[in-house]
């Protein structure tokens, strides 16, 4: 979950490669899995699909006891705001999501208004899509 990753923990990213237009997502959930490569698109083992990844520099270095990399993956749920923009999170978000506006390499992100339920991205705007407030 995003409180539980650490700057420490992202230092050796360089750059994180977006499968979708996150332009139109007010929120994306992120984790720090362990995968067995520094770089290209991990496997995706959850519901729902994941929407983006980061990759890790050279001086990255697997654990000795599984010989994977900490790598943070992005993703989103099928009952999440994208899908389903008045259920669940139509006002709120989970735990884990951040604003994907805020994401960068060595920058964990953080929740924002929009994130949260605020004023709508663009996309639910286009739409005609409004969230309760």
């Amino acid at each position: 979950m995003s409180s539980l990753i650490s700057e420490n923990d992202l230092k050796h990213e360089t750059d994180l490669v977006w499968l979708e237009d996150i332009t139109r997502l007010d929120y994306v959930r992120q984790s720090l899995d362990r995968l067995p490569s520094r770089t290209g698109k991990p496997a995706y083992h959850r519901d729902g699909r994941m929407v983006g990844y980061a990759v890790l520099g050279s001086d990255a270095k697997a654990s000795r006891a599984s010989g994977t990399f900490r790598r943070r993956v992005f993703w989103v749920l099928p009952h999440d705001r994208d899908a389903e923009p008045d259920g669940l999170y139509a006002s709120s978000a989970p735990a884990e999501a951040v604003d994907p506006d805020t994401l960068a390499p060595q920058s964990k992100g953080r929740k924002t208004e929009r994130s949260e339920g605020g004023p709508p991205s663009s996309a639910m705007r286009e739409l005609g899509i409004t969230l309760p407030l």
